[in-house]
């Protein structure tokens, strides 16, 4: 029953089960497994639980801490990183099927910051208090990889990320100010 979903009767949130286990029964039911995952261009090997989440396995396990925990069930978006090219919510991910996949976190996107993202969120001052900016940032490239010239109806389809402080109108303008930068001869 290891991540089946259950409905969580309080809500009409779907939530794993493992998210009704106890602690105990948990490491019962636990497989351990040896994986080399491939993040951020590099062959990375880690041990964990077969349903330990991406999220945990990247901070806890590789010490990448770039990816933020928000929600734990994959509705905020603080630790979205790309799984195969497509903006993915790394909490929900188990590390079994990570395994095969090209990962690259907020830690690949740039190795200077000098994606035309980030330049146009400092440019900007997207960030207010910055939680959220690292899965928005993921969320933002992949838009970019997939729709170049994105419309205003494109960006908010694709970014549905939370910040509790706000800032969606700056990051829709970062992203059209990343677009244009992409845009003008180097």
């Amino acid at each position: 029953m290891v991540g089946s979903i259950v409905r969580n009767k309080s809500s009409s949130l779907r939530l794993p089960i493992f998210y009704k286990t106890t602690p105990a029964s948990r490491r019962i039911l636990a497989r351990r497994m040896k994986a080399e995952l491939s993040i951020n261009g590099e062959t990375r090997a880690v041990e964990a639980d077969a349903d330990t989440p991406l999220l945990w396995v990247l901070r806890d396990h590789l010490g990448m801490t770039g990816t933020k925990f928000g929600c734990g069930i994959g509705q905020c978006g603080a630790c979205t990183v790309h799984f195969d090219g497509a903006a993915t919510r790394s909490c929900l991910l188990p590390l079994a099927s990570a395994v095969g996949a090209k990962i690259t976190t907020i830690e690949g996107l740039s190795p200077d910051s000098g994606h035309p993202l980030q330049r146009a969120w400092l440019e900007i001052n997207v960030a207010q208090c910055g939680y959220c900016q690292a899965g928005m940032l993921m969320a933002a490239a992949a838009l970019l990889r997939e729709h170049p010239q994105p419309t205003d109806d494109q960006i908010d389809a694709a970014m549905t990320n939370i910040c509790r402080c706000g800032t969606y109108h700056r990051v829709r303008a970062a992203i059209h100010r990343a677009v244009a930068s992409m845009a003008k001869p180097a």
